[in-house]
């Protein structure tokens, strides 16, 4: 463990919140037969703001802390989540990282959240930053609008080395509030995973904040997970403190990394995604980034800046 943090043992505490108020917080709890934790953040459940306020900091490993606020964007005025973290790369590529592709007979999910760190998804991200944890429960946030099949919960305790009645499982789909919340509330991990990327070593980031818009919610899944990806692009920003020795480098590497850097930047996501023929391979990477960042380096001082927001983008995006 990296300064003796274990993102599992952070979230299972963030976890029991949730769990001690299920009404309060609009989810539903149930347990499988063989002892797992099912939290429903809004397939059936009702789960908005304060549940994906929750989550957004479970998936932070409990390394972060989340705010729901407003922000106004242009004319439009749209809730906003504020997420600030002093251990920004655990936090981020650690836990947050959506970066646990699952398959499960025809079942498919998008894993993040701290179970990763127990089951090392991907390896080389957790060889880059060099962190393990060692926690005996585990907690995955699936962003999904499906239960996972019994199979699926029994892969997930033996990869992550827990017993199955100390796995906790969140679904979150994302057309719902508590999803399109914790969506927008991976704004500072988008715009590391985007730095690194570009060549920064993340483990000069030394803290971070960030904001975006929390979409406005629509009931078919393609159209809500454009929206929340126009949410980052078009209304996020993010921003990070380092320690980094290249300047210039640093400054170029800035220069490239919001989202209008790619040659797809400018039209809603959802014409982006379907002219791509709905496969998110076939999208310029260098579009997933937020639309501002800003970059202080402590060893001169210096401020760096780059993007801007897209006020018609989200409109369009919204179909304003």
């Amino acid at each position: 463990m990296k300064g003796g943090l274990s993102v599992n043992r952070l979230a299972w505490k963030l976890l029991e919140k949730l769990l001690e108020k299920p009404d309060y917080y609009g989810i539903k709890v149930e347990k499988t037969s063989s002892g797992t934790t099912i939290v429903d953040a809004g397939i059936k459940a009702k789960a908005g703001f304060q549940a994906g306020k929750i989550i957004t900091e479970i998936c932070m490993g409990g390394c972060g802390k989340a705010e729901i606020t407003h922000r106004k964007y242009g004319k439009l005025e749209l809730p906003s989540i504020f997420v600030y973290t002093d251990h920004p790369v655990i936090a981020a590529l650690g836990s947050q990282y959506a970066g646990w592709q699952i398959k499960e007979g025809d079942y498919f999910a998008i894993g993040s959240g701290p179970a990763r760190a127990l089951a090392l998804k991907p390896k080389e991200i957790y060889d880059k930053i060099g962190y393990r944890d060692v926690f005996d429960k585990a907690a995955v946030v699936l962003e999904t609008d499906k239960f996972p099949p019994a199979k699926l919960l029994e892969r997930f305790a033996k990869e992550c080395n827990v017993s199955p009645e100390n796995l906790a499982v969140i679904l979150t789909p994302t057309a719902s509030i508590a999803g399109a919340t914790q969506v927008s509330g991976r704004i500072v991990e988008t715009g590391i995973h985007k730095l690194d990327k570009l060549g920064l070593d993340p483990n000069v980031i030394l803290y971070a904040w960030g904001c975006a818009p929390i979409s406005p919610i629509h009931p078919k899944f393609t159209e809500a997970m454009a929206r929340t990806n126009d949410a980052i692009l078009y209304g996020g920003v993010a921003y990070y403190i380092v320690e980094c020795e290249d300047e210039e480098e640093l400054k170029q590497i800035v220069s490239k990394a919001p989202s209008n850097a790619s040659k797809a930047y400018g039209r809603p996501f959802i014409e982006i995604f379907k002219k791509a023929n709905y496969n998110f391979y076939k999208i310029d990477p260098n579009l997933f980034a937020p639309a501002i960042l800003i970059v202080n380096n402590v060893k001169t001082g210096m401020v760096f800046r780059a993007g801007e927001i897209n006020v018609e983008a989200l409109e369009k995006s919204l179909g304003l």
